[in-house]
């Protein structure tokens, strides 16, 4: 099992930043389980729905997109995935987190 840090920083990157990307991942059903341990465990990286097909919902979270290309290329390294697609990436000032959002809705 290769192991590695996910959650990796490049020093030209600065810490003002803050992305978050929205992931399905593949899995042989054999190894569904398995999969989905591992990817909990990654830093910045949670499963947030499993099907028995082997079909997993994460999403990641890092200062950069740097970083969020080298978990996804972490994704593609755990044994039993068969695929990992990007399918929404968002990038904020680091700043812009601790901002208060309003409900527009609301009359």
């Amino acid at each position: 099992m290769l192991e590695t840090n996910a959650c990796i920083t490049h020093a030209q990157d600065g810490p003002d930043e803050w992305h978050i990307a929205g992931v399905v991942v593949h899995a042989h059903p054999a190894h569904r389980r398995a999969v989905h341990d591992h990817i909990a465990g990654l830093p910045g990286a949670e499963v947030h729905a499993a099907g028995d097909d082997g079909r997993l919902v994460v999403t990641l979270e890092a200062a950069s997109f740097r970083s969020i290309a080298a978990q996804l290329d972490v994704l593609h390294t755990i044994h039993g995935v068969l695929s990992a697609a990007l399918v929404y990436q968002h990038g904020e000032d680091a700043a812009s987190m601790n901002q208060e959002v309003g409900d527009e809705h609301t009359a």
